[in-house]
């Protein structure tokens, strides 16, 4: 016990024992850390340690802090209160970490797990050890035996609608085209106009990519696509008339 005069620096004297659920949060959390270090994440060992560490420590102060002030007269005191800064405060870390390029959104199992490190943290500065423990095991079950799963499910994802086609520029083709996907009950979700070439008489050839939604007969529009004047090819697949997809 520290001497009277050192009580301003010494508001417990549990403070020993509470180093044990810092020292815990930290193995915890370093392991979640490893595991997106590997995978060469953008958040990786030391930013989930500290998180989870800082967690610990401010869940710790959050209980065991203020307890000299305790009983005195106009004073009250909740410990959920830091608590539920640090869900606040790592949202806006996690924010940071999601970013778009290129039309994807990349990022967000990062800030996901930073927001389980702080979880983990957290519950082990509340004296919960085992549901530390049981998040921790979770998170290796969903980032890695979760991973087998999710690349099957892509495999077996039927692809979207899609027509490739190639036609006489200059013609209004490509309304009459558009008009037909609608009629055929599919909604033209992109279109990408793939390249621009001449013909040997100086006849200018579009080719268009056609991203569509809905359950229509697909084949039977780039059947029917194939017929309108100016159209040279009209194939279905997102590969192209050159390859294995069936071209009309």
């Amino acid at each position: 016990m520290p001497p009277e005069w050192f009580s301003p620096l010494w508001s417990t004297p549990r403070q020993w024992e509470l180093l044990l659920p810092v020292v815990l949060a930290l193995v915890l959390t370093t392991m979640i850390g490893l595991e997106r270090e590997a995978g060469a994440k953008s958040a990786g060992l030391r930013t989930h340690t500290l998180v989870g560490v800082g967690s610990a420590v401010f869940m710790l102060i959050s209980k065991y802090a203020f307890a000299d002030l305790v009983g005195q007269d106009n004073i009250s005191i909740d410990p959920s209160r830091v608590a539920a800064q640090i869900v606040s405060g790592i949202g806006f870390l996690g924010a940071g970490l999601i970013f778009v390029r290129q039309d994807a959104v990349r990022g967000l199992t990062t800030a996901a797990t930073i927001w389980l490190a702080a979880a983990v943290g957290t519950a082990c500065g509340a004296g919960l050890p085992l549901l530390g423990l049981a998040a921790t095991a979770g998170h290796f079950a969903v980032t890695r035996g979760l991973q087998p799963l999710a690349r099957t499910t892509r495999r077996r994802r039927r692809e979207p609608p899609m027509l490739r086609l190639r036609y006489t520029d200059g013609l209004g083709i490509l309304r009459t085209v558009l008009e037909r996907c609608t009629g055929a009950g599919f909604a033209v979700a992109q279109v990408s106009v793939e390249r621009e070439t001449f013909t040997a008489d100086g006849t200018r050839v579009a080719a268009l990519t056609l991203l569509l939604e809905g359950r229509g007969d697909l084949t039977g529009l780039a059947g029917e696509l194939a017929e309108l004047e100016g159209v040279r090819s009209a194939s279905t697949g997102s590969e192209g008339p050159d390859d294995e997809d069936e071209e009309i």
